[in-house]
């Protein structure tokens, strides 16, 4: 039987399931579907529900596997310094989900710290990776972008989240965790219909958790973040380019990277088709799940 985007998240129908990656951390992850292999990577503030509305458009052709980022969701486990929550301990627990599944390719979706996550994987292990399908990336050309002044307003909170301040006034309190998620969803989503209350409510359930907010933020506090990431990248080479097919969907609207930050992407995605959506924000999964999933049918 299909899921729906309104099931709970606790539903056993999503198919819930967890494993120790190799640094011996619980992940957690949801799977459903028959078909060749999707794996779904979220992006902040969310976890594997950015996919609720996704995962039904196919799973009549494909296994869609939605996991849980390290420090995310439920994948929340002993303390760890916050250098491991970074792009590459990222790929790591992806990779151990991958081989954990037997999963030997898949297609990979991802937006925010989720696109950044996959195009990383798909640059060390192509053999693994038949096809991107990415919302907004933020990739090397756009370096420039990200750190003029009149966009740096923008990224405030990068710098917040770093900052032992954030998690005092945060973490824990259901109240500041509503007002503080709904900002961002009400900021940088345009589709105001994509953005159901019980969606948020769910998010504001997982973060106001007791660490919850804090250990997601450790992805900030590891420099993996758009604005950390384009300050090292201002004196390195150019990482090479990534040689699987992509589909891009980008959101017009999205306030954070808008359209100028697509420019020069072939020089990291050669391979690449863009589709530009003028009325669709940050959250492209959520916003635009149809746009996605035939942007994933075209790799399956």
């Amino acid at each position: 039987m299909a899921t729906r985007p309104e099931l709970p998240p606790e539903s056993p129908r999503w198919g819930h399931g967890t494993l120790r990656d190799s640094a011996g951390q619980i992940v957690h992850y949801t799977r459903g579907g028959s078909g060749p292999a999707v794996v779904c990577l979220h992006g902040w503030p969310g976890f594997w529900i950015d996919y609720r509305w996704l995962r039904p458009l196919l799973e009549a052709e494909a296994d869609v596997v939605a996991i849980d980022f390290r420090g995310f969701g439920g994948s929340m486990d002993t303390d760890m310094h916050p250098d491991r929550f970074g792009r590459a301990d990222q790929v790591g627990v992806v990779r151990d989900v991958l081989d954990a599944l037997d999963i030997r390719q898949a297609v990979l979706v991802g937006y925010d710290v989720g696109s950044s996550v996959a195009i990383q994987l798909a640059r060390e292990s192509p053999e693994r990776v038949t096809g991107l399908v990415l919302g907004n990336p933020v990739h090397p050309a756009s370096v420039p972008l990200a750190l003029e002044p009149d966009r740096r307003g923008e990224f405030w909170y990068q710098d917040f989240h770093r900052l032992r301040l954030s998690s005092e006034l945060v973490d824990g309190n259901r109240a500041a965790v509503l007002h503080y998620l709904r900002h961002f969803y009400g900021h940088w989503g345009s589709r105001p219909s994509a953005f159901r209350q019980d969606h948020l409510e769910d998010l504001v359930r997982a973060y106001a958790r007791r660490h919850a907010f804090s250990r997601s933020v450790n992805w900030y506090r590891s420099g993996s973040s758009a604005v950390f990431a384009a300050l090292a990248a201002r004196d390195a080479e150019f990482p090479p380019p990534v040689t699987v097919p992509a589909a891009v969907v980008w959101g017009a609207a999205d306030p954070l990277f808008p359209p100028a930050f697509a420019e020069g992407l072939e020089r990291t995605l050669p391979d690449h088709t863009l589709t530009m959506l003028q009325d669709v924000g940050h959250f492209v999964p959520i916003e635009a799940p149809e746009e996605v999933a035939e942007a994933v049918r075209r790799f399956l």
